[in-house]
């Protein structure tokens, strides 16, 4: 069974819990290491394993940090570690209080881990520019390409009120460059492929402060965004028109040449 954990849970779905791990223990000694593996280690593995098994789904609320320690025979320190890793990494994210957004939940922030990860990686020289461009026109290729075959016109009219907005004259640098990124993810959303649209969000994200800090430093950034424009404009008609190698190769294009004037 999926276990949605409440503080005010009924007896069965707390016995369903513990019956998924091993058992309490009224004094549980820590345990440092269990098999090689350190302490937090042993619940990080635990909870991966209940989620992978569908036993915790997103929104299934964690049992108590104590409870969950005593369960597996570890400090709370090492289940709180484990905890503030899996928060790191999108999985579980917890809230103040006893009420409904209380607690440790399992959730779904999938493209925000995705984007923190290829930030630090991007800003530690690990992942040249170079390369994230070429992932950039890999995905996007394939999601432009995808969108032309599948977006009806409710779904392009989103695109079309983000082509308004950054069409707005008096726009200011940072809002451009927040609607940029907004368009790419939904022409990505378009296509229906969820991971593609995760990692087109985090590869724009994981760039955009160096992209920002370019723009900054034009000397005519209302030219370079009037040329983004015109190209955001025949990517957007070539979906709708269905043409989805032509709409695959004008974002390629789209995309090397921003890269080639702001970073290049």
């Amino acid at each position: 069974m999926a276990l949605r954990q409440t503080l005010d849970s009924p007896p069965s779905v707390r016995q369903a819990w513990r019956s998924a791990v091993p058992a309490t223990v009224s004094d549980p000694t820590p345990v440092p290491e269990r098999g090689g593996r350190k302490a937090y280690e042993v619940v990080l593995r635990h909870i991966e394993d209940e989620i992978i098994a569908g036993r915790l789904q997103v929104g299934s609320l964690l049992p108590p940090e104590r409870e969950l320690a005593a369960s597996l025979r570890v400090s709370r320190s090492a289940a709180r570690e484990a905890i503030r890793a899996l928060e790191a990494q999108g999985v579980l994210s917890s809230g103040v209080g006893v009420g409904p957004g209380g607690g440790t939940r399992v959730t779904d922030q999938r493209s925000r881990a995705l984007a923190r990860l290829l930030r630090l990686q991007v800003a530690l020289a690990r992942f040249p520019i170079d390369e994230v461009v070429e992932l950039r026109v890999a995905l996007e290729r394939s999601a432009v390409a995808l969108a032309a075959q599948r977006a009806t016109p409710a779904a392009l009219a989103e695109v079309d009120r983000l082509l308004g907005q950054m069409g707005d004259p008096g726009i200011e640098l940072p809002d451009f460059n927040g609607l940029d990124n907004d368009f790419h993810v939904q022409l990505a959303r378009l296509g229906g492929m969820t991971l593609i649209t995760d990692l087109t969000a985090a590869v724009r994200e994981s760039v955009r402060q160096p992209i920002l800090d370019s723009s900054a430093r034009m000397s005519d950034w209302a030219a370079f965004r009037a040329d983004l424009q015109y190209q955001h404009q025949e990517i957007r008609d070539a979906i709708a028109a269905g043409l989805a190698d032509r709409a695959a190769d004008l974002v390629e294009q789209h995309i090397r040449y921003a890269y080639a004037v702001l970073l290049g």
